[in-house]
């Protein structure tokens, strides 16, 4: 790794010195504000040409979100100016730069629409773009991407960095699963696994991967945050977007979505449907070869769920725009599965019946106004955002074997509710300095509640009768946390360099109480070893058992960006942050997350927060046919939050494990990425990255000599142990278009070997070929894709923590896509934008 960050820097430091040695005499700059001219407002994202004499295109930029631009290195002489904008008319002008006249202000440029009607479309670019911002990296996506998958998670597994697990659906970002995953900047109480799976991906416009946040952002997150920007759909007239798509192994999958969305004046309504209706099978095995225990496991996923959206913007005037909506989400689900365990002696195996029914709803509910102030680019903005989720889940556990435990049902009631206050100020004190400021204030609260009712005979035939249940523990978890937070941060632009200084300060409460409630006074605990943690109070009452943990705090976060941009085709880049990764409800939940016959998985109530301190580096090359971005990035962790494994010490036989989570001490990560989009052939195009990181993890296990025959508690062993994991990965999207219509696709994905705290994980390979094909009059696409064509996919490795293991699992990977997206309407870009920050919240880990 060494190595490679010193011929990093070589690389820079021979582009820097030949850039230094070819100067060339661009001494001219435009700048202006572009805006609708029928409503007088601006208009983000037009793109401004200064042409030659000949018509060659010289240079360019394009609208900030208040519809400014400046564009510098003009050469002297004569020139032209257009200002292009897809539905709009486009403006030219001639310029004349000299000696006299560097500085050239073209004022306000009014673009007048073209004739809007439902025979006018939405118009998506063909390939997939990537662009180095500031404090993000922005990747605007192309038809090539859209037609990749049908839903937001196909999409991602084309990204650079990052990585969906195919299995649980959950994403990581450089190798590290605490990311934050946010929609048009809001937090959704959706699980995002879900949520991925209800975004067409006909509906993305933009994903941005920040790794680095600014002081603006909240500071969840350890690895950074993921923002997926929306097709706003609040474009003058009527406007329709219709997608649905089949996927198809061994189970179908469907999804399915429209937008639509009318705006005429000052009002704008909007609603949106996407719905998912999934079935999925998993299968796989752990070998303990030396114990001679094998586990079979067979499951079964079938969920639907339906996600809907209705809002409106109301534009009163110039100077205030108010805006609501409500998102609301429905989902139910069960998962069925079948766990043989086979012991050296026959008498001693176990099969486990699993039936799992999950109905949840999630209610958003926002509102937000806009006061633009009478300077030029200043505006105060107050928005308050409320969730709500609720979940009813029944687990159903069947044993068969002897000296088994007791069938039994979990039946668990989640209630959670979420409300977020953001009052943001900017002020462009003048043209080369901004000054940002807010306050926002985060209540967040949980409740969960789970009742168990253990058999008294086998159940295979449920009996109404109540005699035949026995009363288990029932247990009450109460979870909240309040956080305060103010932020500032300035901007300050020269000619060739920009710098952006934050800090936020929050202050934070947290609580926690779990109560367990026995029958008859009988107070058992699987998780008996939390008690001696001193920062947990334990008070027993009769036939409960009282748990609580409190953690109040207050800290500071700075941020720094600074760019340095010598020419138009290069660029450096040098950001810090200091960032928090708080526990997440599926990892301080007591309650038992999921259990076989010999794994089960709790919740830690009392981990603390780990805190990062992250530096990068990036450089990126603007070339003629494309860019290449290079970057560096070093990350310091404290307090690090890891699974731990525990032996289950309500098993004699100490056959069965505990998965939970601690903190450990110090550790650190670093690592290189390149990412490039190039058109080396006009009918050839491909995005690729390749990423390689260094990664300390430390944990906690526990093991015992297997030369004992029969070991007990006494016999445990407590390790704690650093795992050092290189892991490398590459991919490719390659584009082919045949046509003007006609286009095929090849991507190519590798995920090199890696270690956790349970297995050295073999490496992956996918390969997926697809076709998409343009009619109507670029109205509509239809797209045929084939996935995993060579079937590689699998999770498979072996493990030495703490028994010696194989295993195996395998999911429906190889499959055939088919797609279609109808797009009617306008096409002009006038939403109501809206800040892209906030946090979500972390489900459990999962088995591995």
């Amino acid at each position: 790794m060494k190595q490679l960050f010193l011929a990093l820097v070589l690389l820079l430091g021979s582009i820097s010195y030949a850039n230094a040695n070819n100067p060339v005499d661009k001494i001219g700059t435009v700048k202006g504000k572009v805006l609708d001219k029928q409503l007088q407002e601006p208009l983000p994202f037009v793109t401004v040409s200064i042409l030659s004499a000949t018509g060659e295109i010289i240079t360019g930029g394009i609208t900030d979100d208040n519809g400014l631009f400046e564009i510098k290195g003009i050469p002297e002489g004569e020139s032209k100016v257009t200002v292009q904008f897809i539905g709009y008319k486009t403006y030219s002008a001639p310029i004349s730069v000299s000696r006299k006249n560097r500085s050239i202000d073209l004022g306000t440029i009014s673009l007048e629409e073209e004739a809007t009607g439902l025979d006018e479309v939405t118009v998506v670019a063909e390939r997939t773009t990537i662009q180095q911002k500031i404090d993000r990296k922005v990747i605007t996506v192309g038809k090539d991407l859209t037609t990749s998958g049908p839903t937001a998670g196909d999409i991602m597994n084309n990204l650079p960095s990052v990585t969906v697990d195919q299995q649980s659906g959950n994403l990581s970002l450089r190798g590290n699963q605490n990311v934050q995953v946010m929609i048009d900047g809001k937090l959704s109480n959706v699980p995002v696994a879900q949520l991925l799976r209800q975004i067409p991906s006909t509906s993305i416009k933009q994903i941005e991967l920040i790794t680095n946040p600014s002081a603006k952002y909240n500071p969840e997150g350890m690895s950074g945050l993921i923002n997926i920007i929306l097709h706003k759909n609040a474009n003058l007239g009527t406007n329709i977007n219709i997608n649905t798509g089949f996927t198809y192994q061994d189970n179908p999958k469907w999804n399915t979505g429209i937008d639509i969305n009318y705006r005429n004046g000052k009002v704008n309504v909007f609603g949106s449907w996407g719905g998912n209706y999934n079935k999925n099978k998993n299968f796989g095995f752990v070998d303990r070869e030396q114990d001679q225990i094998f586990q079979d496991f067979d499951f079964f996923d079938d969920s639907n769920s339906n996600l809907f959206k209705v809002g409106l913007d109301y534009y009163i005037n110039d100077k205030n725009t108010l805006s609501v909506f409500t998102n609301q989400n429905l989902f139910n689900g069960f998962v069925t599965g079948t766990t043989i365990v086979d012991f050296p002696t026959d008498a001693n195996d176990v099969s486990q019946i699993f039936d799992n029914r999950n109905d949840n709803t999630s209610q958003q509910y926002n509102i937000d106004y806009k006061l633009d102030l009478a300077k030029e680019g200043s505006s105060i903005e107050l928005e308050v955002d409320h969730n709500i989720f609720d979940a009813d889940e029944n687990g159903l556990f069947l044993f068969d074997g002897e000296n088994v435990a007791q069938d039994f049902v979990d039946f668990i009631d989640t209630e959670r509710s979420r409300t977020t206050i953001n009052l943001d100020y900017v002020n462009p004190i003048s043209e080369t300095i901004k000054l940002e400021a807010g306050a926002q204030a985060r209540l967040f609260d949980s409740e969960i509640n789970r009742a168990t009712d253990q058999f008294v005979i086998n159940p295979f035939n449920l009996s109404t009768d109540p005699n035949t249940f026995i009363n288990a523990p029932s247990t009450n978890f109460d979870y909240a946390r309040d956080i305060y937070s103010l932020y500032a941060s300035v901007n300050k632009k020269w000619e060739k360099w920009s710098a952006q200084f934050g800090l936020r300060f929050e202050s934070v409460n947290v609580t926690a109480d779990t109560r367990e409630t026995f029958q008859d006074g009988v107070v058992t605990d699987d998780l008996s070893n939390f008690d001696t943690d001193p920062s947990v109070d334990v008070s027993r009452d009769g036939n409960s058992v009282l748990r609580n943990f409190g953690n109040d705090y207050t800290q500071l976060y700075p941020s720094a960006f600074i760019t340095y941009n010598p020419s138009e085709k290069n660029q450096y880049q040098f950001s810090y942050s200091r960032r928090v990764d708080r526990p997440g409800i599926g990892q301080v939940n007591p309650i038992r997350e999921f259990s076989t016959p010999l794994i089960s998985a709790f919740g830690n109530p009392s981990l603390i927060p780990q805190f990062t301190n992250s530096l990068e580096v990036n450089y990126t090359r603007n070339l003629e046919k494309g860019s290449i971005t290079t970057g560096v990035f070093y990350r310091s962790v404290s307090d690090l939050i890891n699974q731990a494994l525990l032996y289950n010490r309500t098993d004699p036989n100490l056959n069965s494990l505990i998965f939970t989570n601690d903190n450990f001490d110090d550790t650190s990560s670093y690592g290189l990425e390149i990412s490039a989009n190039y058109k080396p052939l006009s009918w050839w195009s491909f995005n690729a990255s390749f990423d390689v990181f260094s990664q300390t993890q430390q944990s906690f296990a526990e093991t015992v000599d297997p030369t004992i025959e029969n070991p007990t508690v006494t016999d445990i062993v407590s390790n704690n142990f650093e795992i050092d994991n290189v892991v490398w990965n590459f991919r490719v999207f390659n584009n082919f278009k045949a046509t003007k219509k006609l286009t095929f696709s090849a991507f190519i994905l590798y995920r090199g070997a890696n270690e956790n705290i349970q297995f050295e994980v073999d490496p992956m390979f996918m390969t997926n070929i697809g076709a998409r094909y343009n009619f109507w009059k670029g109205k509509a696409t239809a797209s045929l894709n084939y996935n995993d064509i060579f079937n590689t996919m699998k999770f498979q490795g072996t493990g030495t923590r703490p028994f010696n293991q194989n295993i195996q699992f395998n999911w429906e990977s190889n499959t055939i896509n088919a797609a279609l997206s109808l797009r009617l309407g306008s096409n002009k870009y006038r939403a109501k934008s809206r800040k892209r920050r906030d946090n979500d919240e972390k489900e459990g880990g999962g088995i591995f």
